[in-house]
């Protein structure tokens, strides 16, 4: 983890977002494990700080990574328990500032999540930790290849109860408004391409920045067409990129970040 970041820094990528791979025999229906401080995330946290200070790190905040039932949130007869969820998210929110995280990213679409985290942490003196709130995350087909790799995909049923619906664009206005009131700093869309009118929408009607997470699904299909040589990747993604831009990201969470930054510095030297 630390050379790759060393890598990244080196052509000038400085904000990180940390997602983990729990061990099985370590979760839980409550995701106790979230906010262990000794946990995978919270370690991680520090080597990073300790070793490169000036580094922005974002955390995610959801149980899915820590639940044996593999959902957002605390599962009882099969629905998931907002209010239960919410005090977990609280725990695991304020464990991570406490281990130095700059940024908390709350993606479990619980409602009223925000304004509770926000309240939890500023009642244990993180007061200039922000929240970026995913605030219109899908309930997409894009998140496989990410579910595999953290083994993280619903024991059961699929997350349409808490995700958004991919058909409906105006839902994404009401959790801006939601979000923001509750005291988010920054606003998610996730996926990306498939989102880009939500990413506008978002952008013509909030004053917050705004940002877009290129997902896993969108990264492989990418690669795959790459490797195959079907598409320039350098070229593809750079447009990609730039099509995120043109409809008003301010922020872009990409797995291709490093190797764009690479890109983007060699175009300078030519």
């Amino acid at each position: 983890m630390l050379k790759e970041v060393g890598e990244a820094y080196l052509v000038g990528v400085k904000t990180f977002v940390l997602f983990p791979k729990v061990p099985d025999e370590l979760k839980t229906n409550l995701g106790i494990e979230a906010y262990n401080p000794n946990g995978i995330v919270h370690r991680a946290i520090r080597m990073i700080k300790e070793k490169f200070p000036e580094s922005t790190i974002c955390t995610d905040v959801a149980l899915d990574p820590y639940s044996d039932q593999g959902h957002d949130g605390t599962v009882e007869d099969g629905k998931i328990l907002n209010d239960v969820t919410i005090n977990q998210l609280c725990k695991q929110a304020v464990s991570q500032a406490r281990a130095g995280a700059d940024i908390v990213a709350p993606s479990d679409m619980m409602d009223g999540r925000v304004g509770a985290i926000r309240d939890a942490l500023d009642s244990e003196g993180f007061t200039d930790v922000s929240i970026l709130a995913y605030t219109a995350k899908y309930a997409s087909a894009y998140y496989g290849p990410f579910r595999d790799a953290l083994d993280s995909h619903p024991g059961f049923g699929d997350k349409k109860t808490y995700q958004q619906d991919p058909s409906n664009g105006r839902e994404a206005l009401v959790e801006a408004a939601l979000d923001a009131a509750e005291g988010a700093d920054m606003l998610m869309v996730k996926p990306g391409m498939p989102y880009l009118d939500i990413i506008r929408r978002l952008k013509d009607n909030s004053n917050l920045p705004i940002a877009a997470y290129h997902v896993s699904g969108e990264y492989a299909m990418i690669k795959a067409a790459c490797l195959n040589g079907w598409l320039d990747e350098k070229s593809v993604v750079l447009e990609t990129l730039t099509c995120f831009k043109r409809a008003g990201a301010d922020i872009i969470l990409t797995y291709y970040a490093k190797q764009a930054a690479q890109w983007m510095a060699e175009d300078e030297l030519l």
